[in-house]
């Protein structure tokens, strides 16, 4: 598993929230849901995302942003325009005054806005996802990512904004696998344009040598693997793996074995609640509790046990 597709599988779109807004200027809405990932279609119109701690940027018709939480943004006709609603975690809707919302309605299913055919459609997917395996990716992302429609036609957006209206059985698993679609390959075509920095480990996947070998270990992160089998592996030496290695992720073999390792533990520790501490040693490559519970102490600060049952 490589960490762009581990970023939606377990903690990936289940039951997402998900919603098109229609919209009439003057219009503003101020996010504060704490998510860790938003994306944004245009479909008709412009919009402006106008984050708290950076730039804002002017989205046009058939563009689509990715917007990397948690900090607060402004998403708005214009940046001047005072917010009318405040989305609060768990998609809560109130009046910035914090009173009950009046100026936007609800239009029917998963829409909302000023009127049916206002000039501004937009389409929101909102991930609420934890897990320390997303967060080596999102790590790597801008806090608002925009892909141009000049640049970047793609056909999933205009099937999840045909879907989103539709109330038929089985409707919400069809909306999250649209949004996943929409989410990687916006994720794979930026990651992919040469003007980005995509991070090392991702680029690093082109390399014929070091490719593979960060493929086994994602795969089979359980192995005892040491950097002499990893290199027989895959075909070369092991000095010549290190060095490879080292000069194309930017840390050595094991010690991005070591990260992998702790991270899928902590994602199964928050997934897995039943699963004991053992077991999901044993997955991930360590001989026992106390082990894993070293080396997750080490890496994260508190033990297993409470990385599980901390809020």
């Amino acid at each position: 598993m490589d960490p762009l597709a581990a970023l939606l599988d377990g903690p990936r779109a289940h039951g997402a929230f998900l919603l098109r807004s229609v919209l009439t200027p003057p219009w503003s809405l101020r996010i504060e849901d704490r998510a860790p990932l938003t994306v944004v279609a245009v479909v008709r119109g412009e919009a402006w995302i106008v984050p708290d701690t950076a730039d804002g940027v002017l989205l046009g018709e058939g563009d689509v942003a990715i917007v990397r939480g948690p900090e607060p943004y402004l998403v708005a006709d214009h940046p001047s325009t005072p917010p009318q609603a405040l989305i609060l975690p768990g998609q809560e809707c109130r009046a910035p005054d914090g009173g009950h919302l009046t100026e936007l309605a609800d239009l029917g299913v998963r829409t909302w806005g000023h009127g049916t055919d206002g000039p501004v459609v937009l389409l929101t997917g909102t991930y609420g996802m934890e897990g320390e395996l997303s967060n080596r990716l999102l790590a790597a992302l801008p806090t608002v990512l925009v892909l141009r429609a000049v640049d970047w036609p793609n056909p999933v957006a205009g099937l999840l904004a045909a879907e989103i209206g539709r109330d038929v059985p089985g409707q919400e698993a069809v909306l999250d696998r649209l949004l996943d679609l929409l989410l990687i390959a916006a994720l794979r075509a930026w990651f992919d344009r040469p003007d980005t920095s995509a991070p090392a480990w991702y680029r690093a996947h082109d390399d014929p040598v070091v490719g593979q070998a960060l493929r086994l270990l994602q795969h089979q992160p359980a192995e005892p693997w040491t950097v002499a089998k990893l290199a027989a592996d895959v075909g070369v030496s092991r000095a010549a793996l290190a060095r490879r290695f080292a000069a194309t992720v930017g840390e050595t073999p094991m010690a991005y074995l070591t990260g992998w390792r702790l991270a899928l533990a902590a994602d199964l520790l928050r997934q897995h609640p039943e699963t004991t501490i053992a077991s999901i040693a044993r997955q991930v490559g360590y001989g026992s509790a106390f082990a894993l519970s070293t080396a997750f102490k080490r890496e994260f600060g508190v033990s297993p046990q409470n990385y599980r049952t901390r809020t």
